[in-house]
């Protein structure tokens, strides 16, 4: 149990002290885990980014990912060519184009920091799924990361096991076998605001 993500975020730092000599960078999954990563940067002295990835399904099944799509780079899976050019386009498009908006409302003007040969240390305060954090990984290495590292203070044995696969590693501080929600192993877990996003990645 953590008390905040403070605290979490403390935890979660001195499991990742063995890359502070690596030129490193900590990429945030906003909201939640903007919050885990701003305190890890500080703790270990990387430069700290947001991260926004978001899956493209296929247009029979939207839940069935087909690939995922990034602010510069997208990335695809569909073996069969069952899904249209024309269809991958405009979801790229339309997708994208909330993305880049997103990232101006956080980030302002500034650019994505080049990924290129660093090690990636991607952060968020939990974990459910695990599939959006697998097509993070993918665009992380797309952009050319060295290697990519998945910080997060809990998450189920299941998501955890399906990105050590994925992941150079995987540093989780707890994985319980009966796993429901984040939430649930926080004390205080309130809702993170655009604004304090903003203030934490600007200040």
């Amino acid at each position: 149990m953590f008390y905040n993500r403070e605290d979490a975020a403390q935890q979660l730092a001195k499991g990742l002290k063995k890359y502070r000599h690596e030129d490193a960078i900590i990429l945030a999954v906003p909201r939640g885990g903007v919050p885990i990563g701003k305190v890890v940067s500080r703790v270990l002295g990387f430069p700290l980014d947001i991260i926004l990835t978001k899956k493209i399904g296929h247009p029979a099944n939207k839940e069935y990912a087909i690939g995922a799509v990034g602010i510069n780079d997208s990335y695809f899976t569909d073996a069969d060519g069952s899904v249209s050019s024309d269809y991958v386009e405009q979801e790229v498009e339309k997708v994208r184009s909330g993305l880049k908006e997103r990232y101006e409302q956080y980030m302002g003007d500034k650019q994505p920091i080049n990924l290129y040969n660093k090690t990636v240390i991607i952060v968020d305060d939990g974990i459910a799924t695990g599939s959006t954090l697998l097509a993070t990984i993918k665009l992380a290495r797309a952009k050319g990361a060295t290697k990519v590292i998945i910080a997060a203070p809990v998450g189920p044995p299941s998501a955890i096991k399906k990105l050590r696969e994925a992941a150079d590693e995987v540093v989780c501080l707890d994985i319980p076998p009966e796993f429901n929600a984040v939430g649930q192993y926080y004390q205080e877990f309130g809702q993170v605001s655009d604004e304090e996003v903003r203030a934490m990645l600007n200040d």
